[in-house]
């Protein structure tokens, strides 16, 4: 509100009571108590008879005797207020200029009035509106100076949808008769046309008249440049956000920078504005492994197969192994006991690389056996008896052990899970100067080992 404007409106309420034919009499002053009752709800959207949803006030005034009939009431208000969908009430302050018109003349004991003024109200910490109060009252007499009073006020507001009703009970007393032979009128007049800061605003319009500052604030100060004015400000001289009160939030994570940890890395609120990359829980400064979602037991890193040895340790991380074998599976008996029969069981044409049928099914049971340990490598090394040249048995040993890695991969096994070569007859196993053994050492050999 305009501070010019609300003196003038001040001055002009005092300026009608004073003429109201004022004469030399015993004016006696006064002070009043009221508690309120503040219905933002009725003229908002509300229930007029929903009377748990008024909230509290409290008004104090001091009361001034114009004559017989006026009295200048200037009352300072403070309470709370609701609106229909509001979450929480919020607190309001205002101070009013008020004239009570009293229609009858020297009542013995009720004296009703009339009222009408005009005030400025903040609401919250940054509203400031302009009401003109209307409403009707009754002064009840208990003592020689003591009433106890009740009044209502219909209050127009120049916010939108601010409108309210004010309910009042409470308690006045008139002390010290002041004696008044006569009443001057003094015209009302400008203030000085002094500019004290330099500003461009006049000291009668400046509500900070020693601060060079914006015709926006009313020539108060915005020092930073943020659109926030200096009092309002709590970061006056670096440009922030209002919804932080003016500090900045330099990464825009929500977290303002006095508050944020790590201002220049978006973050999380409950982290102090400090980042979880990988969204496990644990924030990034303090998690071994950010960019993959772990256990907070790991220091933050995983352990995919669940058995108890993290990832970064484990040499089988996809297939759940016991922690004295470094997390790899034990390869069963059974499966060991097939490996090794493969070796005699794998048959190929005589003088060839061509697997004879026979061979598929064990090679197929290899299959499984891949599919069951994913972290286990395969070797194939292919041998021969002595039977003809080193050079010639070298070459079929590396097409027989090639023929089974083949055979494996059209089954679905991934090479790169594989490896072959022949040794020849360079690593027989049983004696070549007999039938059996020569049959021994033409063979394929198959390995399965930890792929780390």
């Amino acid at each position: 509100m305009n501070m010019s404007l609300f003196r003038k409106l001040l001055g002009l309420t005092l300026l009608l009571g004073m003429s109201a034919g004022m004469s030399a009499q015993h004016i006696p002053n006064g002070v009043s108590f009221k508690r309120l009752f503040v219905d933002y709800q009725t003229l908002n959207g509300g229930d007029f008879g929903a009377f748990q949803d008024y909230t509290d006030g409290y008004e104090f005034a001091y009361l001034v005797t114009l004559s017989e009939r006026f009295t200048l009431n200037l009352p300072v208000k403070i309470g709370l207020y609701n609106k229909p969908g509001d979450l929480q009430n919020t607190a309001i302050a205002g101070l009013d200029a008020q004239m009570h018109f009293y229609p009858l003349a020297n009542p013995n004991l009720f004296k009703p009035y009339l009222l009408a003024g005009a005030g400025a109200v903040r609401q919250g910490r940054d509203s400031i509106n302009f009401q003109v109060p209307a409403g009707i009252g009754v002064d009840v007499k208990i003592s020689k100076n003591a009433f106890f009073n009740i009044q209502a006020e219909y209050r127009w507001s120049s916010e939108e949808n601010n409108d309210n009703f004010q309910y009042g009970i409470g308690f006045k007393y008139f002390f010290g008769r002041a004696e008044v032979d006569t009443v001057e009128i003094v015209p009302m007049v400008d203030m000085t046309e002094e500019d004290t800061d330099g500003d461009g605003i006049l000291d009668k319009d400046d509500e900070c008249p020693l601060l060079p500052g914006l015709e926006a604030f009313y020539g108060c100060p915005d020092t930073d440049g943020d659109g926030i004015q200096d009092s309002r400000d709590d970061c006056p001289e670096v440009a922030g956000l209002l919804e932080f009160n003016g500090c900045p939030d330099s990464d825009a994570d929500g977290v303002p920078d006095g508050e944020d940890q790590c201002p220049a890395l978006p973050g999380l609120r409950e982290f102090n504005g400090c980042p979880d990359t990988d969204g496990d829980g644990i924030e990034d400064s303090k998690d071994e492994c950010p960019s993959i979602a772990g256990l907070e037991i790991y220091m933050g890193c995983p352990d995919t197969d669940e058995d108890g040895l993290e990832d970064r340790k484990d040499k089988c991380p996809l297939t759940p192994g016991p922690i004295a074998n470094e997390g790899c599976p034990e390869i069963d008996v059974a499966d060991r006991e097939v490996l090794t029969f493969a070796m005699k069981a794998v048959q190929f044409e005589l003088g060839k690389a061509t697997l004879v049928s026979e061979s598929y099914s064990v090679l197929n049971q290899i299959v499984n056996i891949m599919k069951k340990y994913p972290d286990y490598n395969l070797t194939i090394d292919g041998h021969t008896d002595n039977t003809g040249s080193a050079e010639v048995n070298k070459k079929l040993s590396t097409s027989r052990a090639k023929a089974c890695h083949d055979y494996l991969v059209s089954k679905g096994i991934p090479a790169e899970r594989m490896s072959f070569q022949g040794f020849g007859p360079s690593r027989p196993i049983a004696d070549n100067s007999t039938y059996s053994g020569r049959t021994l050492n033409r063979r394929v050999e198959f390995n399965l080992e930890p792929n780390w």
